[in-house]
């Protein structure tokens, strides 16, 4: 059982994707992680994430980097962002995700484009998005909590940069699968979006 979760980031798309994952007891990848590592990892051998060889080159990450803490940080989201308009780079990664999608038993796997690309084949396919507002103002008491010091406006521009980065890539855009089912989750807690995904899955399920 191949479960699907796309959407842009801050959307919910991760916490809905643990909670399936533990709802149904199957193992889960955030495949952006992947890309956080390979945009960092070009940025920190001194590489330009825009330049489509050096980005490719830092796709031969080391495994151990998947544990820096520092991936989940904003600057690594933007990282991400860029060398992911490659299509080598999404090439070089396709077969480490492909091959977890198809593990015996099956996968919960979120990213941009889990249901059109990595899994089409995936039983339940889920959209999840929310307003540019929402997903800004999640990430800024995100960061708050943590201390980080950041700018809410600073943070809508940077989302809003990285839907157009994501969405107009020539390889791979981010979209909603033909048959996925768009989950709206602007104005709900992450609870009652857990709720409706498991709904939603069940449905897929014929449950």
């Amino acid at each position: 059982m191949i479960i699907a979760v796309d959407g842009p980031t801050a959307a919910g798309k991760g916490t809905i994707a643990r909670a399936l994952a533990a709802h149904y007891g199957l193992p889960h990848l955030d495949t952006g992680l992947l890309y956080r590592a390979v945009g960092r990892h070009c940025a920190a051998s001194g590489g330009n994430p825009d330049d489509p060889a050096a980005a490719l080159a830092a796709a031969a990450f080391p495994n151990s980097l998947l544990e820096d803490p520092a991936l989940r940080s904003e600057e690594s989201g933007g990282l991400a962002s860029r060398v992911s308009v490659h299509p080598a780079v999404r090439r070089a990664l396709y077969d480490r995700q492909r091959a977890f999608a198809l593990q015996p038993g099956g996968a919960v796997l979120d990213g941009r484009d889990i249901g059109t690309v990595i899994a089409p084949e995936a039983a339940a396919k889920l959209f999840v998005t929310a307003s540019v507002s929402a997903r800004a103002r999640r990430r800024f008491l995100e960061m708050e909590a943590r201390g980080i010091p950041v700018s809410l406006d600073a943070i809508e521009a940077d989302l809003a940069a990285r839907d157009l980065r994501d969405q107009t890539r020539s390889t791979a855009p981010l979209i909603a699968a033909a048959d996925a089912v768009t989950l709206d989750t602007s104005d709900l807690i992450p609870s009652a979006a857990i709720a409706e995904a498991v709904r939603v899955v069940e449905q897929k399920l014929g449950r």
